[in-house]
């Protein structure tokens, strides 16, 4: 079983029929050859299957629409094995509402040197079949991935799977629900936004709910359902044993063990794997969930502070991209800097950041009195952010499209001990430096909330960018502040044109 189960990638091979019956045979046996080779590779997340060599306008257009009606058909990869005329991808071209990537290989690594003959030459005719292909793909002003190489090789199958875990974000997308537990922080902008746009956008529905309904549910919570999920906190993390010597420490713990096995009854219910709250907006509830939502995000939900919509949907569909890889993602927030030799950004949040960027093998419970909106002793797990490349990814609103910024970042090992911080945190240089990265960021309009990720590569969230028909804006170790708010201006003008006036 492949990392993303039971999703598929159909391999769709063209050609047509000027080549004779023994040809197109053989050229279905080499599509399938590739679809096997390309699901055996340990390189490449999903199953791709090969379908039927399509030959005529018909055969094109009525395997688009099968596509588009298939649910585990996440995405389709696009060969033309020999010569296709592009006229005839016209109509499917148009009707297909899945992503697809154009894979400009051939079937043989080398030529034949002392055998080659004009069979040879006509049955592998990718060098010009696929450059055809490519003609009325940008005439229809589709924007793609192309992969070009040998499809066996590593770095192909690479990039491919790149593109493959961006169409899995995207499927995501197209099936998620955000649940908002109370609204937006009040008076604050950027992560509000207009929720109709961003289902019209990225197919999510952001749906509110009453915090009456949620309460409900974890007030329901059988205290044998709470005992049984206490084991799993003595198993999966270090508690100090005067935690369970004490009993209001102890129905602390207990509270958010309620909370969370309450909460994941809620959205499970629900169908939703992505949620908000608010600690401006919790009546019915006993506090803000600490160590409740900071597992549920462990376990794979999407999760945003104050009412991050936006956010949330975010680490959800960058949690699906990242499956099987290393690298954890979480919610987070640039809190607070250190200006020193090298200028520092400490990344937190009140309670909220998920284990899975956590550098200990196991995080600490600790319980401890949280003091903005509410003030209450509530448990949640302590950790460092472990070290090395990572991601801040924001997604706003503009008003009239959406932007999605990232900036690049070295995540480090902090110089002392915090032993009187009581969150868990990262600490990082975001790339090229703080003066430089700050100024674009906030030129971008991006949020002071983020996506935090280790587990995928700028160039998936590029792909995902594209298949989304967003514009996407990187601060890395080449940017500078004049070019960047060059490259903003420009992108206004084309995401103008783009959508109409």
């Amino acid at each position: 079983m492949k990392i993303y189960g039971d999703k598929t990638i159909w391999f769709v091979t063209g050609s047509q029929h000027l080549y004779g019956p023994k040809v197109l045979e053989q050229v279905a046996k080499n599509s399938q050859a590739i679809a096997d080779g390309l699901t055996a590779s340990e390189h490449v997340s999903a199953k791709v299957i090969a379908k039927e060599v399509v030959k005529t306008p018909g055969e094109i257009h009525a395997i688009c629409r099968e596509a588009n009606n298939d649910p585990d058909c996440v995405g389709l990869v696009l060969w033309m094995h020999t010569f296709s005329p592009a006229k005839m991808w016209i109509a499917g071209l148009r009707a297909l509402n899945k992503p697809w990537m154009h894979l400009h290989t051939q079937f043989g690594a080398e030529l034949p040197w002392a055998d080659i003959d004009m069979h040879y030459m006509n049955l592998n005719q990718s060098a010009h079949g696929d450059r055809e292909f490519g003609h009325i793909g940008t005439r229809l002003r589709i924007d793609r991935k192309v992969v070009v190489g040998h499809w066996q090789t590593e770095s192909v199958q690479r990039q491919m799977d790149d593109w493959i875990r961006a169409a899995m974000g995207w499927d995501e997308a197209q099936n998620l629900v955000v649940s908002r537990f109370g609204d937006n922080m009040r008076q604050v902008s950027v992560t509000d936004g207009d929720k109709v746009s961003a289902q019209i956008q990225f197919g999510y529905e952001v749906n509110a709910w009453g915090l009456g309904d949620l309460a409900k549910v974890v007030d329901a919570v059988s205290s044998e359902d709470i005992d049984a999920q206490i084991e799993v906190y003595k198993d999966d993390y270090e508690i100090d044993a005067s935690v369970f010597d004490d009993t209001d420490k102890l129905e602390l713990l207990r509270n958010e063990a309620r909370l969370e096995l309450g909460m994941e009854r809620f959205l499970s219910e629900r169908g939703s794997m992505a949620f908000t709250n608010c600690f401006e907006n919790l009546t019915g509830l006993s506090g803000l969930p600490g160590l409740a939502t900071q597992r549920l995000m462990s376990r794979g939900y999407g999760y945003g502070g104050e009412g991050d919509w936006k956010t949330a949907a975010m680490v959800r569909i960058v949690k699906v991209m990242s499956k099987g890889r290393e690298g954890g993602t979480s919610f987070m927030e640039d809190y607070t800097y250190d200006f020193g030799a090298t200028d520092q950004v400490l990344g937190a949040h009140m309670l909220e950041i998920c284990p899975s960027i956590a550098t200990e093998p196991k995080a600490k419970v600790d319980i401890q009195l949280h003091t903005i909106g509410i003030k209450k002793d509530i448990a949640r797990l302590l950790f460092s952010g472990a070290t090395g490349p990572a991601m801040n990814i924001s997604k706003i609103d503009l008003g009239t499209r959406f932007r999605i910024v990232v900036n690049e970042l070295d995540t480090v090992e902090a110089p002392a001990e915090m032993p009187n911080l009581p969150v868990a945190k990262a600490l990082w240089v975001p790339r090229p430096n703080l003066e430089v990265s700050g100024a674009c960021w906030i030129h971008a309009g991006a949020a002071h909330h983020s996506c935090y990720t280790q587990g995928i590569t700028l160039e998936q969230l590029e792909d995902f960018a594209e298949i989304a028909g967003v514009e996407l804006v990187v601060i890395g170790a080449d940017t500078n502040v004049r070019e960047f708010k060059k490259e903003l201006r420009h992108n206004a003008v084309y995401y103008h044109l783009e959508n109409g006036v």
